[in-house]
């Protein structure tokens, strides 16, 4: 069984150890296995290397498509997990594109991993509109659940899924995680939180932005938004020590 992942350099899978920038986990020393392919197709996406390959008309700011060849590697599960071994993680971070689209080999990685590292933790990061199977749910420590507003460009209809929006806010191991652009979408976070009924305390709120300028601007009012609702903010700690870059 294998795995897509996305690639630091064609070739060489993105595969590296880093601190975790977002969410509840920030700060944490992290081995993370990027994924390859998305259901999705986020106008602002950073990791459009992972999905907007050439042929691909979805809309995205900077307008570029990937050579797939250059961008995207295949491995086998067993691979994967010596790669990660090698790394010696006490946490594993799942990222993509949408990760959950390879759930059974996902389920495969894990259980090898935690046979070798018996504490180790794992955490997924997801969109939301793809439910994890039971075999692998119970394999995850923490799920960071994504959901995509309007200003990501996608179809509501594909980007807010409500039977499992409702699973999700049910789910401790669920945490939320709004990428915020512009005040405007405060409201909207606000009504899919009394919709889903989303508790305040595993709801971040996140500025959008691929620059520490950025961040920092948006974060003035965000920051305030976040005190009011009884919101947690997050930052994006990667951006400002490595900047926008691969394997970081």
């Amino acid at each position: 069984m294998s795995l897509t992942l996305a690639t630091t350099a064609p070739g060489e899978p993105e595969i590296f150890l880093s601190l975790q920038g977002e969410g509840p986990s920030a700060g944490r020393p992290c081995v993370f296995v990027r994924l390859s392919r998305c259901n999705l197709a986020c106008r602002w996406c950073d990791t459009a290397y992972t999905w907007r390959f050439i042929g691909d008309i979805r809309p995205h700011r900077e307008d570029m498509t990937f050579e797939r060849s250059e961008n995207q590697i295949t491995l086998d599960v067993r691979e994967v997990v010596m790669r990660v071994l090698a790394l010696r993680p006490s946490r594993l971070v799942l990222t993509g594109g949408e990760p959950l689209l390879q759930a059974a080999p996902l389920a495969r990685l894990i259980a090898a991993l935690k046979e070798a590292l018996p504490r180790l933790e794992v955490e997924i990061e997801t969109n939301g509109t793809v439910p994890p199977p039971h075999a692998l749910s119970q394999l995850v420590d923490q799920f960071n659940v994504s959901p995509k507003l309007a200003h990501s460009g996608n179809p509501e209809n594909l980007a807010l899924v409500p039977e499992l929006l409702r699973d999700w806010a049910a789910d401790r191991k669920a945490w939320f995680k709004f990428v915020v652009a512009s005040e405007e979408d405060i409201t909207e976070v606000a009504e899919l939180q009394a919709l889903y009924r989303i508790a305040p305390e595993r709801l971040f709120v996140m500025p959008e932005g691929t620059d520490s300028a950025t961040l920092r601007d948006r974060s003035k009012w965000l920051a305030g938004a976040a005190l009011t609702h009884g919101w947690r903010f997050s930052d994006r700690l990667h951006i400002h020590l490595y900047g926008d870059t691969r394997g970081t």
